[in-house]
């Protein structure tokens, strides 16, 4: 069964939705801005906190499709992920970066920092600056305080390796906005 939010099907693949997701806007209690980085990850990927099963902590992510999936990285930031394919399976689309559009006096506040470039460049700032905690784990991604918009354009989107792994590192599961200032690093270009 299709969940379509902004346009997409959450229950595609998740390395689908994370491609689509480049230029959907996300809200949170109306602060966030564009998509412009993300990375997939599904129950058969070994990078994936789903890869061995389900457990207290990953619960969400084997939840049904649409929802936030928020766990703490390193025991230091919070991560925005959106669940993705039929409840059960386990997948789901990790939230790199955004670019700032609405509140970001608000953003600039909680994170501290008053360049617009690096208040939503890297997953653990996203949260930060949108105010995501565990409090949001498990909650629908079509309810506030969560907002969805679809795209007013389409972009161009280029597909690399994921970042910051240490299993399937060549699996080309990060999605960019090409040519985007906001992304948490720039996206390695294959040597010719």
């Amino acid at each position: 069964m299709k969940k379509l939010l902004a346009g997409i099907d959450f229950s595609a693949d998740s390395s689908v939705v994370a491609r689509q997701l480049i230029g959907v806007t996300v809200l949170v209690d109306g602060v966030g801005g564009r998509i412009v980085e993300t990375e997939a990850y599904d129950r058969l990927d070994p990078a994936s906190h789903t890869y061995a099963g389900m457990t207290p902590r990953n619960a969400a992510m084997f939840g049904a499709p649409g929802h936030a999936y928020v766990y703490r990285s390193y025991g230091i930031h919070w991560c925005l992920n959106f669940v993705c394919r039929e409840a059960g399976h386990g997948a789901g689309v990790l939230i790199r970066a955004i670019e700032p559009l609405s509140g970001i006096e608000s953003m600039r506040a909680r994170r501290g920092v008053e360049a617009v470039r690096l208040l939503c460049s890297g997953p653990g700032r996203v949260c930060q600056a949108l105010g995501v905690t565990h409090q949001h784990n498990r909650l629908a991604l079509d309810a506030p305080p969560f907002a969805l918009q679809a795209r007013e354009e389409e972009f161009t989107v280029q597909a690399g390796p994921r970042i910051g792994i240490s299993k399937a590192m060549e699996t080309p599961w990060r999605f960019v906005l090409a040519g985007s200032p906001y992304l948490s690093k720039p996206m390695r270009v294959p040597a010719a």
